[in-house]
């Protein structure tokens, strides 16, 4: 009976989430403005196929045929903007990490930590969550980093440049606690 009741608890916020919930009704019975903005749709328009903006990602890598530029962005919701970033072996990177949120660096740092292949991801990450007065850049494990930019909270920015290391993917995280099982992505050397 209780799963019973967890799962139609679940499938109506569900339903509520996407707008297939209940109208909501004002004191005097009328529905309300967000009930209505669902319900009168201009005819002949569909919402789905009004073109879509361009992913910001999508010019955030541009190689030149010597640098490639890389706009990388960190946000409060722990994204990091592109999860995979192709280079030509030969290349400098040149790497702009930008945290686009609000909160500051105590609660919401953000860097880019690039490491090289074969090293344990997990591992690194645990101690680099403990390494808080390193900027969570562990000094046991500066062995295993090919390059890493400082740490920005809200509204900051900072930029590093490096060779591109040999053909091969390499993983890059953010080391602020927490944040590698969701801000990571591979750097691909061709």
């Amino acid at each position: 009976m209780r799963l019973f009741i967890v799962c139609l608890i679940t499938v109506f916020s569900i339903a509520c989430s996407k707008g297939k919930g209940p109208a909501k009704k004002d004191e005097a019975g009328k529905t309300t403005s967000a009930a209505k903005a669902k319900t009168n749709k201009a005819p002949g328009k569909d919402p789905a196929a009004a073109p879509k903006p361009k992913p910001a990602a999508a010019n955030a890598v541009k190689d030149d045929g010597k640098v490639v530029s890389v706009a990388l962005t960190g946000n409060d919701q722990m994204q990091y903007n592109v999860n995979e970033i192709k280079v030509a072996a030969g290349r400098t990177v040149k790497l702009t990490l930008t945290h686009v949120g609000k909160i500051p660096a105590a609660t919401m740092g953000h860097n880019f930590v690039l490491l090289k292949a074969g090293t344990n991801v997990a591992a690194f990450a645990t101690k680099a969550a403990q390494a808080k007065a390193t900027a969570h850049i562990p000094e046991s494990e500066k062995g295993s980093i090919i390059a890493s930019t400082k740490l920005v909270g809200g509204g900051e920015s900072t930029s590093i440049e490096f060779p591109a290391p040999a053909a091969g993917t390499y993983d890059y995280i953010c080391t602020f606690p927490g944040h590698f099982a969701i801000m990571k992505g591979k750097l691909i050397v061709q």
